[in-house]
């Protein structure tokens, strides 16, 4: 995964993780809103990226769905503020993704094909991170809103640039 993204461009070597939400107390430390399945994935890393540059993780602990972290040069509240409402990001090659597992911005642009057929349906224009489960909105002829479950979504090749839906009567 690492190369090449199933449509044929390079994979970004850094992902959108989180937003610095706000500082949190007088000592720099600032409250990220985590862009991933959970706040402890994000409080996990050692570095992140803020405008294109590393930052090291001096500390990080999950409060409720923040995370809040201590970082590297940030020693007090003045400095804490001029960060709120940036974007953080990681670095691709720091994460190791189980089997099966995918990085939304990797799913988005991918075609949807339909498992029975072949037809081409569209693609996948964008990922709704919903309570329930994750919705792939498809664009094509029509747009299609269709649960992210094993039940409809067969397969995930990024090799091959696509995903396998199986569509159910009235989709």
């Amino acid at each position: 995964m690492d190369s090449a993204g199933g449509r044929g461009m390079p994979l970004t070597e850094y992902l959108e993780a989180g937003v610095i939400a706000n500082t949190h107390g007088l000592r720099g430390e600032v409250r990220i809103q985590p862009w991933a399945d959970s706040a402890s994935f994000l409080a996990a890393f050692k570095r992140i990226y803020i405008d294109g540059s590393p930052v090291e993780v001096v500390s990080a602990r999950v409060h409720k769905s923040m995370v809040i972290a201590a970082l590297d040069g940030v020693d007090d509240i003045e400095s804490a503020i001029k960060l709120k409402n940036k974007v953080v990001h990681i670095a691709r090659n720091d994460v190791k993704l189980d089997e099966g597992r995918y990085f939304i911005a990797d799913i988005i642009g991918l075609r949807a094909l339909d498992a029975d057929t072949g037809e081409e349906l569209g693609v996948v224009a964008d990922v709704l991170s919903l309570p329930a489960n994750d919705v792939y909105v498809i664009k094509g002829k029509r747009e299609m809103l269709i649960p992210a479950v094993p039940e409809f979504i067969l397969e995930t090749s990024m090799e091959a640039g696509a995903v396998r839906i199986r569509l159910i009567e009235g989709m």
